[in-house]
């Protein structure tokens, strides 16, 4: 293998895993607030592909264009999942939180092969489609683009969460619900609130995913299984834990794939996170 070779499958790795790290960066900070492993995550960011998709089909917007809405739609869905469901489970064992969140899932999945069949669609013709040359290598515009949007997004949810009352608001309730409340804090407003930035982030993922990715119901699933292993990965609720792990990921998916066989890569991908959490259980980035 040449070295040009093997520094373009590196990259390549590190484009796919910025947007894996994306996805499981709303589904950590969920986790982080509220302790609920949402398995309906993947459908979110399933809905954000198809609202690119349709903004596209309907009204020739590109998705890039379509952004900042599928964004605020996204957003919307979260907080509307939380106050229709979640919040009813808050207090439940967790048995019923996972039963719930996994039956929503399931509903979601139902309900786009119900509206738009179980077929596969693309979005042709995306202003950001080509390709773009760096030091003698070749990547795909629509990649390198997509993982640019998946670090622009992962800084301003680091920085809401660093520099912000509301996001200093939203880290206390995550360290301790009964303090923050004590200080005034509204729980269920913080709750609500990591929903929607959650099902956010997938959605700018499936917007940024559906110019080079196909669209169909069943696409969450895809992505959701590496986005729990990053979650672990990185450690439960770290923000940047699970961007590192998302990196790393990408790069040993891809390798694994280049150097062995594609259809064994994530043995490769689920071997690292067996070696990572015997050695250290609360991941890369979290707290013992």
């Amino acid at each position: 293998m040449t070295v040009e070779l093997l520094l373009q499958t590196l990259l390549s790795g590190v484009l796919f895993g910025l947007v894996y790290a994306l996805v499981a960066i709303g589904l950590t900070l969920i986790f982080g607030v509220m302790d609920i492993v949402n398995f309906a995550h993947g459908e979110f960011l399933m809905f954000g592909m198809y609202a690119a998709f349709w903004g596209f089909a309907l009204w020739g917007l590109d998705p890039i264009v379509t952004l900042p809405l599928t964004t605020l739609l996204l957003f919307g869905v979260g907080v509307a999942v939380y106050r229709l469901v979640i919040r009813r489970i808050t207090d439940a064992p967790m048995l019923s939180q996972i039963f719930a969140t996994f039956g929503l899932m399931i509903f979601f999945r139902g309900l786009a092969q119900y509206l738009w069949k179980p077929d596969f669609r693309s979005v042709d013709h995306t202003i950001v489609a080509g390709k773009v040359a760096f030091a003698g290598l070749q990547f795909g515009l629509p990649q390198v683009v997509a993982a640019l949007g998946a670090v622009a997004t992962t800084a301003a949810v680091w920085a809401f969460l660093r520099f912000t009352r509301l996001g200093a608001a939203l880290e206390a309730t995550a360290a301790d619900k009964e303090a923050a409340a004590l200080m005034g804090i509204d729980a269920q407003k913080m709750f609500a609130l990591a929903w929607g930035i959650g099902a956010a982030c997938a959605g700018v993922a499936g917007a940024l995913l559906a110019t080079y990715y196909p669209v169909f119901p069943e696409v969450g699933s895809t992505f959701i299984l590496v986005a729990f292993v990053l979650v672990a990965l990185g450690g439960f609720g770290s923000v940047v834990g699970a961007f590192w792990a998302g990196i790393l990921v990408g790069i040993v998916e891809v390798l694994g794939g280049f150097l062995w066989d594609p259809a064994y890569k994530m043995v490769l991908v689920l071997s690292l996170y067996l070696i990572v959490v015997w050695f250290r259980p609360q991941g890369l980035m979290g707290k013992a």
